[in-house]
């Protein structure tokens, strides 16, 4: 179990600014990638794998 209690999210750069609709990662875990709904801050986190995320994220750039 990865504790995410101090854990630092960022937003998507290409976010529009405000609150909805975005996601937001957290850093610093190797090997993993933890993300949730930033409209949901204590909600659920989904962590993924890193090779996984870096191929969504290159699919998602394409679209």
């Amino acid at each position: 179990m990865t504790d995410l209690a101090t854990s630092v999210w960022r937003k998507s750069s290409y976010s529009d600014g405000g609150d909805n609709n975005c996601l937001e990662v957290a850093h610093d875990f190797p090997g993993i990638v933890p993300v949730r709904d930033s409209k949901n801050p204590t909600g659920p986190v989904l962590v993924v794998a890193a090779p996984a995320w870096a191929d969504f994220v290159a699919f998602a750039v394409r679209r």
